[in-house]
Order: structure tokens, then sequence, then C-alpha cells
């Protein structure tokens, strides 16, 4: 049976929860916050109905979203409660700490079971499609950034009766759109991505994107979430795997090592790398959640 129940103010799903953090799965058809009165389904109005004692007046929506995710994602969120838990989180993000991995449904036959994406990525500027992103080198590509994304074949199977690849994406940088826009560029676009298809793949249901890893290592409260995986047969028919590559956590598990051995470097050595971090440049998505978290506070 397809998992196709539109999302509500109810049905949210908590991951995490602590003092200081909540972790949703968020649905895949809802926007984290939005300033439009007519926009009643947003994450921020879910965890208002459901923890209204958490609600904090001084912030704009009432919590503090620690990062993004597009209104067509699904998965892991996290959301800090109170003002140092959120300084908390910004740093590790800050300084590239944190690990994410998505779960994805391409279109057609991904020859190469692991990639590394190098595509820079810039607003797109052309008539009519300011809204989206765009790689170095297309017309009206402005100020393309470098940007880097890990990609694992998982399966080989059909949607629908057309051919697709379930893959692992990890994103090494944090750019507006940057897996839609580096699968599209490879020539296997995200079943569902109604825009990076040019409005053409209007047909299935949802996107199929899924923010399944999440791994934040706090110093006192290290979070570390997967987020179920939607893209299996029991929950929607029409994706009919044929071929296993490689298994989930067979993909994952390379990269939760690299993650281990960073934390079991000597201080010295893990002070050294913080600060390499912190001296390479921001990504336009951590710049933003801190002018965002600027204007509503000032971190301590």
């Amino acid at each position: 049976m397809i998992d196709m129940e539109p999302a509500s103010l109810e049905n949210l799903c908590i991951l995490y929860h602590s003092a200081d953090y909540i972790v949703v799965n968020k649905h895949w058809d809802i926007r984290i916050d939005s300033k439009m009165w007519y926009e009643k389904q947003t994450v921020q109005s879910q965890l208002n109905h459901h923890f209204p004692s958490l609600v904090d007046p001084g912030t704009y929506y009432g919590f503090r979203f620690c990062h993004q995710l597009d209104f067509s994602t699904s998965g892991a969120l996290c959301v800090a409660l109170n003002k140092a838990a959120a300084g908390n989180a910004y740093r590790c993000f800050k300084d590239r700490l944190v690990t994410k991995a998505y779960l994805a449904l391409l279109r057609g036959t991904v020859e190469k079971e692991t990639m590394t994406l190098n595509f820079a990525i810039g607003k797109n500027t052309e008539e009519g499609k300011t809204h989206m992103m765009c790689i170095d080198g297309t017309e009206g590509c402005e100020n393309p950034k470098p940007s880097q994304t890990e990609l694992k074949v998982l399966e080989y199977g059909t949607y629908d009766g057309e051919p697709v690849t379930k893959v692992l994406l990890q994103p090494l940088t944090g750019r507006t759109h940057q897996l839609r826009v580096h699968c599209s560029a490879v020539g296997h676009p995200i079943v569902g991505d109604y825009t990076y298809s040019l409005g053409k793949d209007n047909s299935p249901y949802r996107m199929m994107l899924h923010a399944y890893l999440l791994r934040i290592p706090l110093p006192k409260e290290p979070i570390h979430v997967t987020a179920p995986d939607p893209f299996l047969p029991v929950r929607d028919t029409k994706w009919a795997p044929e071929r296993l590559v490689k298994t989930l956590e067979g993909a994952l598990g390379g990269l939760l090592d690299c993650c281990k051995e960073e934390e079991s470097r000597p201080t010295d050595e893990t002070l050294q790398v913080e600060e390499k971090r912190r001296t390479t440049e921001e990504t336009e998505e951590q710049r933003a959640l801190c002018q965002q978290w600027l204007s509503e506070w000032s971190l301590d």
C-alpha cells in the first residue's frame, strides 16, 4: 500500500526528544515554517500543537530549527528547544561536524555504483527559472560555488514500471537544492522532482528524497538518529526492487567509521582539524541559519 497519508497537525513523528532537542521525521508535503497566513500546515504548527508548553515567544516561529529541509523532502529534522542548545548546534553545523545521509530513487539506471559528484552550483537567473539552482556552465548561472556529493548505489529496480535506482547520498557541502541539482546534472533526476524535471515528472505522489541519517556530535549530548526508510515495497507497491548492490547498513558503514575515527583523534589533533574547518568558507545554508538566529537572539 502506498504511504500517501497527507500531513496534518496530528501526524507528527518524533524520533528523538530531550530537554534541549527534538528530532522529527518531517512529512514529505509540508513546509518547516511559513509567514503566509493561508499555510496552516507546517512543522512549526505541528510542534505548537503537540508541545504548546515548549513554544518560545521570543522567537518568530516559536521553535529554533537547526537546519532546513525542502517542502518535498521528508526525514530527520532537528529542533533546538532553547538558546544555548541552538548555539551548540549552530557551532557543529558551522564547523562542518554534522553528518547527513539521504535516500533517493533516481530515474534510470545509474551505471557507476559509487560516484563523487563535483559540480559547482549557482543561482539560475534565466526567466522563469529564478526559483531554481544550476551547475556552472549553464546559461544564466550566477555565482557558482564548489559543491560535492557522494553517491552510492543500493538497488536497481523499477518504479511504476520505469527503471530507477535507489541510492544513498551524502552532501559534503550545503548548497541550496544540492542533491536535486547534482542528480539531475548526471542525467538521473530524483523521481517526482517536478521542479528539476521542468514539470514533466508529475505522476508520483511525492519527490523521492528522504533525510535518513542525522548525526550532530554535540559535546554533552551527541545526536544520532535515523528516519525509517520510506522507499520499501511494503510502503509503496510501485517501487519494485530487482537487484541488490549494497545494503543500507553496508553503505553507511564506511561513513560512520569515518565519524568514529574522527571522534577518537587525540585532543590536539581534533582541535587542529576543527580550527581548519572554522577557517573554511561557510555554506549558504550556514550563513542563512546564522543570520536567522542572530536576528532572534545573541549567541552568548
